[in-house]
């Protein structure tokens, strides 16, 4: 088996952690000054002709190439997933699933494209609760737990991603596939060197895997791939992964068909049934994803787009409907009064999230009542000014009609943009690394609820709830900003506060990035898993102590997370319609830059 190997040696960091320089350890020393803007913030990047956003340096190079090289946004932007799926595995790969929005400038519109995969079709709701069962009476589970693991063969989906690759391709590509899978394919072969931020989640990935893995076969076959040395690597040590390499070679080659059809979808279905997966060469030869109408909502003049469910996206939207019932400038962007509002907004859509979201080919959503301005209004009703909810229920809308992740985000000279998403859901995956293949199967399925007559239930050939989600904004019908925001819940909340930053307090489009994030976790949830009511807001140190002193003084309970992890991984480009110049920012919480020329 090939694998992802080291070529250069470096040294590992000491106990502390800290990289040390002529044998002394670097001492804590505060940051410097800026002549303009926020002290903890730093400059936009800017540029006309083409530029690209995403969580790793080597990688916004590589999109830019491809638009040097006469490529467009999307040409650039699957090249770029291609390479991530190389230098973050840990975020995203072609074993999980994407979701894109396109704006083009020749129809005047934004399309969305839906790449998310779904569940065998050989396996029933009762098959699958019957392998729980004997899991758990095999010592397997714990007794008492209530879903779907996220290891093993139980929650793979099929993955959508190289799907959505060739859809965008067909509609808005220029360059050949193999063109653009060239760059990850020599990376793979003659290696990379491994950025911070993916070291460290490399080696928290390591060690849950070994903790929930201990004993399994798909142990050897992780380290193999990833861990060679028997460690996570270092920041700066050279890596390869020759059989992604050869993979994306075959795909380059032989397109689509080869992945879901051809010779590569016989070596999964072989795997599947090698290590007790439900999955078979039936399910990947019937996936298809499909376009979908991005839907949108107005915030103080601006639209922003998100794509509907299976996703979460709507709850952004829903969260912005209810904050439009309030002025948040009359107040400080730090006071308490701003995160309470945005806090219960959040907590009011998620009820809904929990109750509504589904694949909608397998339930009857309320999408136009969830984002009616009607019932924002009466959500918002339900907020105390003062004071926290104990509970909130889900809501009533009317029925009408039909109805750990990466995030890049690519803008060319025509004017098109690109913002795409991309995920193996939690941690690096299911576990499964395909015989050979360089990559890890997603976990996604581990999102379905158990409970019959749920809109989310597990269901064969259904789509489980999605965290992942790309955004767009508009104004005037004028494209103003592709961005997105990685990391489960996360998303949704990021999208609104990074857009109450801008719109609300006028912050440019890195410091809205930059500026202290909070993270609400609780409540009812998709699976039908729910957790407390009340929750948790954790917030970043960013947040001044006499704010979060008034937030629990309001009942909210706090917490102060200095690690970064919690708060997602921001990117985003921007255009001046008056001269079309671009503005990108990227996410200090990761490894990544803007390119541009």
């Amino acid at each position: 088996m090939g694998c992802l190997q080291a070529c250069d040696s470096a040294p590992a960091p000491d106990a502390s952690g800290v990289a040390a320089a002529g044998g002394h350890p670097v001492a804590e020393l505060g940051g410097g000054g800026r002549p303009v803007g926020a002290a903890y913030s730093r400059s936009a990047v800017y540029g006309r002709n083409g530029m690209a956003a995403t969580a790793q340096p080597l990688v916004s190079q590589v999109a830019l190439d491809i638009l040097q090289a006469g490529g467009t946004a999307v040409d650039a932007a699957i090249a770029a997933n291609a390479a991530l799926g190389l230098m973050e595995p840990t975020g995203c790969g072609i074993g999980g699933d994407m979701f894109v929005l396109v704006w083009d400038p020749q129809s005047r519109q934004l399309y969305g494209y839906n790449g998310s995969g779904r569940s065998p079709l050989g396996l029933s709701l009762e098959q699958l609760q019957e392998r729980l069962a004997a899991m758990k009476a095999g010592g397997e589970l714990p007794a008492d737990s209530r879903g779907i693991p996220s290891m093993g063969p139980l929650p793979v989906t099929v993955p959508g991603t190289v799907d959505g690759w060739f859809a965008i391709h067909e509609r808005f590509g220029r360059l050949p596939m193999s063109q653009l899978l060239a760059p990850a394919v020599a990376y793979a072969r003659e290696g990379f060197p491994v950025s911070p931020v993916i070291a460290y989640y490399l080696e928290r990935n390591r060690l849950a895997f070994d903790r929930e893995l201990a004993g399994s076969d798909l142990l050897a076959s992780i380290y193999a791939t990833w861990y060679p040395q028997g460690r996570a690597p270092v920041a700066g040590e050279m890596l390869r992964n020759p059989d992604l390499a050869d993979t994306l070679e075959a795909i380059g080659r032989g397109g689509r068909e080869a992945f879901y059809r051809g010779e590569l979808a016989q070596r999964l279905d072989r795997y599947f049934r090698r290590v007790g997966a439900a999955l078979r060469y039936a399910d990947l030869a019937a996936h298809h994803g499909e376009w979908v109408q991005p839907a949108g909502v107005s915030y103080r003049g601006y639209q922003l787009y998100e794509l509907p469910p299976n996703g979460q996206g709507f709850a952004a939207l829903q969260m912005l409907n209810i904050l439009q019932q309030v002025d948040l400038s009359q107040w400080p962007r730090d006071s308490a009064q701003v995160f309470h509002y945005m806090i219960e907004a959040k907590r009011l859509a998620f009820e809904d999230v929990a109750r509504y979201y589904a694949d909608p080919d397998h339930a009857d959503i309320p999408l136009q009542g969830l984002l009616s301005q009607e019932y924002a209004a009466r959500r918002f009703a339900l907020i105390d000014p003062a004071r926290a909810a104990a509970d909130y229920p889900p809501g009533e809308p009317v029925l009408e009609g039909e109805g750990d992740t990466t995030y890049l985000s690519v803008a060319d000279r025509s004017g098109m943009m690109v913002s795409l998403i991309q995920s193996n859901y939690r941690g690096m995956g299911s576990g499964l690394v395909p015989d050979d293949m360089g990559f890890m199967l997603q976990d996604r399925g581990e999102l379905f609820s158990l409970e019959p007559g749920h809109p989310n239930v597990y269901a064969p050939g259904k789509r489980p709830f999605h965290t992942i989600i790309p955004a767009f904004l508009m104004k005037d019908g004028e494209p103003l900003m592709s961005f997105g925001l990685m990391g489960g819940s996360m998303q949704p909340q990021g999208h609104v506060q990074v857009l109450v930053n801008m719109i609300d307090y006028g912050m440019d489009i890195q410091q809205a990035g930059d500026a202290a994030r909070f993270l609400h976790q609780g409540g009812r949830q998709p699976t039908g898993i729910d957790e407390d009511s009340l929750g948790v807001v954790y917030v970043e140190p960013g947040v001044s102590e006499s704010t979060i002193a008034e937030l629990r003084a309001m009942g909210h309970r706090v917490e102060v997370d200095a690690s970064g992890v919690r708060f997602g991984g921001y990117q985003a480009i921007a255009v001046d319609p008056a001269t079309g110049v671009y503005a990108g920012a990227t996410e200090m919480r990761k490894d990544g830059t803007v390119s541009a020329y």
